[in-house]
């Protein structure tokens, strides 16, 4: 039996075949950005209780509770209690060169794409952390939540734009803080979780919320758990596109599909040829001296019955098994 050639259909089989091995290996920097992802899972839960106990000491539930009975009797004028899942907090513990005290805050933002770094406008770095939060989610929908990390070095494209669209598409918010109300889906669900009562009508900005210096660092420690896991998921993408890209130089190489067999053998990759083809358009498989046979006489008998060619189809689809 002839040899099956490489093409680029088999070529993108075998690649995406040992693409997906090389993701689901356990390897040192995957674990690394598992046990990250269950970190932020902690810091959550720990930091969204002392955000809660900490806006609670500013405004206190019966106060929240007495503007809500004014607003309901009173209407508008009295509309000055809101739900919001991004604070800023702030405590004057330290002092400066000179002694005096200085008081140190920042922008904390429990959503799923708040940013990473005190700002209280929407970034990149939220999104990234959006999609390696949810890394299976997205795959399952077939998006590609690696995207990120892939073109980390790039500038925006229209091959990220698109990747990255449809991620925050399937996550079911624009991505920007204070879209709240546009958000769907994986994005509700989690930012729900984290909205607390606050009084005022003005925005976050201008309510520090007083913390002390203790419950601040615990913040900061969430914060950097979240950048952490960005940090961990671009390391573990990395290690995988060093493989691909060499693997993508030798599948291009081979000539034959045995050639990219053997590799993924040598890998400790299963592949079975059969499959490759029989899951391949047909054009694949005249190499095979007897299947070009089959279709050739198949093409002189132009006087078969229509029973004749369903039957001689059939015939040759099963030699193809």
């Amino acid at each position: 039996m002839a040899k099956i050639r490489m093409n680029t259909e088999l070529r993108n089989k075998l690649f995406n075949k040992i693409k997906h091995t090389f993701e689901n290996e356990d390897t040192q920097e995957r674990e690394l950005y598992l046990q990250a992802r269950e970190y932020v899972d902690e810091q959550y839960q720990s930091a969204s209780e002392l955000a809660k106990e900490v806006v609670s000491r500013s405004y206190p539930p019966e106060d929240v509770s007495t503007l809500r009975h004014f607003k309901n009797k009173y209407g508008s004028p009295c509309d000055v209690v809101a739900k919001d899942k991004c604070f800023y907090f702030a405590h004057n513990e330290d002092t400066d060169d000179e002694g005096e005290t200085k008081e140190t805050k920042s922008h904390f933002d429990f959503g799923l794409f708040g940013n990473l770094n005190g700002s209280e406008y929407s970034s990149e770095e939220g999104k990234k952390f959006a999609v390696a939060y949810y890394r299976e989610e997205l795959k399952e929908k077939d998006c590609n939540p690696d995207i990120y990390a892939q073109q980390n070095e790039n500038q925006d494209n229209p091959h990220k734009t698109k990747h990255v669209d449809q991620c925050m598409k399937a996550l079911g918010g624009s991505g920007n803080s204070y879209s709240s109300s546009d958000e769907v889906g994986m994005a509700k669900t989690f930012n729900d979780q984290y909205y607390l009562d606050v009084i005022g009508t003005s925005y976050c900005r201008s309510r520090a919320i007083a913390c002390t210096k203790d419950e601040y660092s615990k913040f900061e420690e969430w914060r950097i758990a979240k950048a952490n896991l960005v940090s961990k998921h671009q390391t573990w993408i990395d290690t995988i596109m060093k493989q691909c890209d060499q693997l993508k130089i030798g599948l291009k190489a081979y000539r034959y599909l045995s050639e990219g067999i053997e590799l993924a053998t040598e890998l400790g990759i299963q592949v079975d040829e059969a499959e490759l083809i029989r899951t391949n358009s047909t054009g694949l498989t005249i190499y095979n001296p007897s299947n070009l046979a089959s279709m050739i006489k198949g093409m002189k008998n132009k006087t078969q019955s229509r029973e004749a060619k369903i039957l001689a189809r059939k015939q040759y689809e099963e030699s193809l098994n």
